[in-house]
């Protein structure tokens, strides 16, 4: 028998100043997922997770975590998800342990701190001051907090903005610890990687609205070109040529360099292409499309 899912959002609308900010987003996060939420800046990402934590009132739709509402039960929905918020701070002079200290006693059953501390690699740093934290070091201080009470979800929110490539990547492995630990992750990024690393779906939102829901490599796959062919021409090919090509998604020339967008079905024909027309290929290269290319279709999509 199918379980319900732990968080589920219908027709989710919100406006402020008579502008829509939501404008009908649903989604359901099943257990156990890493359930990303992607979209430019002011596309609507954070407006819909603070909903789903209660810190917002929908003016209308419908949202539920683990079967309760936010906004009427936010404390029974307080003990079952845990959030880091995209802006968080605290005070300068606490130091880690009485943060981890003070969260914990906000919980009827609240996790063990030391031992999540240790795992998240805050031990050596229980005396340091809040403010005396490397960006890195807050970013993890702040998912033992959205942890410490031992939630079945949590809410990420634009984690690793901010961070450096290294101290992103640790979170990256930390996140996937979370999950390996029984924990659901509600993801919310704007870092095309970070989301085709980590996540099992992904809801694109822009201009308050889903433009898509599916896995990355399905949205990959729903991308007008999945394949990407870039080479430089020992001779000039004819535009009629390359624009005929089947499957053509795009063609583009840049200091002498031919890229193209298309399918497998573009790249045979740009080989037989070359070959008929005794051109060489310099500096060849064929690789897949990534999410990035997936989300600036599904955002123009959206736009037009």
């Amino acid at each position: 028998m199918p379980t319900a899912p732990v968080i589920e959002v219908t027709e989710l609308r919100k406006s402020y100043a008579g502008r829509p900010a939501v404008d009908g987003v649903s989604f359901a996060v099943e257990e156990g997922e890493i359930f990303g939420i992607l979209g430019p800046n002011g596309a609507g990402k954070t407006t819909t997770v603070e909903c789903v934590e209660g810190l917002r009132v929908p003016d209308s739709g419908r949202v539920r975590v683990t079967g309760l509402d936010p906004v009427t039960e936010h404390e029974a929905t307080r003990r079952v998800l845990g959030a880091q918020l995209q802006e968080s701070e605290l005070q300068a002079k606490l130091t880690v342990r009485e943060a981890l200290e003070l969260y914990s006693a906000f919980y009827p059953s609240p996790l063990d701190w030391r031992p999540l501390a240790e795992r998240l690699g805050l031990t050596a740093k229980l005396t340091t001051r809040f403010a005396k934290l490397s960006g890195g070091q807050k970013q993890r201080l702040f998912i033992a907090l959205a942890l410490v009470g031992n939630p079945r979800a949590v809410v990420l929110d634009e984690l690793t903005t901010g961070l450096d490539p290294r101290a992103r990547r640790d979170t990256w492995e930390l996140i996937e610890d979370i999950r390996a630990n029984g924990v659901t992750v509600l993801l919310v990024t704007h870092f095309m990687e970070e989301a085709q690393r980590l996540c099992d779906r992904i809801a694109v939102i822009d201009k308050g609205r889903v433009a898509a829901l599916d896995t990355p490599a399905g949205l990959i796959r729903r991308s007008a070109g999945s394949t990407v062919i870039s080479f430089t021409p020992s001779a000039p090919l004819d535009d009629r040529d390359l624009n005929a090509l089947p499957a053509l998604a795009s063609v583009e020339h840049k200091e002498g360099r031919v890229t193209l967008s298309g399918t497998d079905e573009t790249v045979n024909a740009v080989i037989t292409l070359l070959a008929r027309a005794r051109v060489t290929a310099h500096q060849l290269r064929v690789t897949d499309a990534t999410l990035d290319d997936a989300f600036l279709d599904l955002t123009k999509e959206a736009a037009a």
